[in-house]
């Protein structure tokens, strides 16, 4: 179905907006498959015609809730580069909003319903790829500036090390599921030396022992 054109770029934007945090809303109450497109304007406070203005098809509204993560993954990584300070100190310290974002059982629901998906979907299955690309890329890059103690490694190691540590952090919001009770503090007592050590050289950790 066509979209029919808007004077109004800002309100396109809100609309949009709002789609997709209805929808959002929808797939953590019941799944991608579980939430059709009536269900989703409904909870948008639109008409079902309404909403296909600025969405062609619930697939393309999960395209964008991915695009939006994408958008919100270069703006942490932005931050990242701009604070002052050696970049270990800085990833350090930014560690518990980390945490805390992966252990969002609210978000993190729409991001496995998504990955889900991708077994399914591969359209859905590539843009995930590509966000994971990107997200490995960016961190890299931070990895071999001037500010990381890593910068000389090579791109084998620094590509293990990344790998690992993207596997810890995602995998928070399994355990958290799956184990209620934990919390972000006692997560922070053996993933902040893990992770510190991660972003060190091996050597010189082994010469302070």
């Amino acid at each position: 179905m066509s979209r029919k054109k808007h004077a109004d770029p800002a309100l396109v934007a809100a609309r949009r907006t709002q789609v997709l945090t209805a929808a959002a809303d929808c797939f953590r109450r019941k799944g991608y498959h579980g939430a059709g497109m009536a269900e989703i304007a409904k909870t948008a406070g639109m008409s079902a015609g309404h909403i296909y203005n600025y969405f062609d098809s619930k697939e393309a509204i999960i395209e964008s809730i991915i695009e939006q993560d994408m958008e919100e993954m270069f703006s942490i990584f932005q931050e990242f580069e701009q604070q002052p300070g050696d970049l270990l100190t800085v990833l350090l310290g930014r560690l518990h909003q980390s945490v805390q974002r992966h252990m969002d059982t609210g978000a993190c629901v729409v991001d496995l319903d998504m990955l889900a998906e991708a077994s399914r979907n591969d359209k859905v299955a590539s843009l995930l790829h590509e966000a994971d690309s990107q997200a490995r890329a960016k961190m890299r890059q931070l990895l071999t500036s001037d500010r990381s103690v890593l910068k000389t490694h090579s791109e084998q190691e620094l590509d293990s090390r990344i790998n690992v540590i993207f596997s810890v952090m995602t995998g928070l919001f399994l355990r958290k599921m799956l184990y209620p009770e934990l919390t972000e503090e006692t997560v922070l007592i053996a993933l902040r030396p893990a992770i510190k050590t991660l972003l060190m050289p091996f050597e010189t950790q082994h010469e302070a022992q």
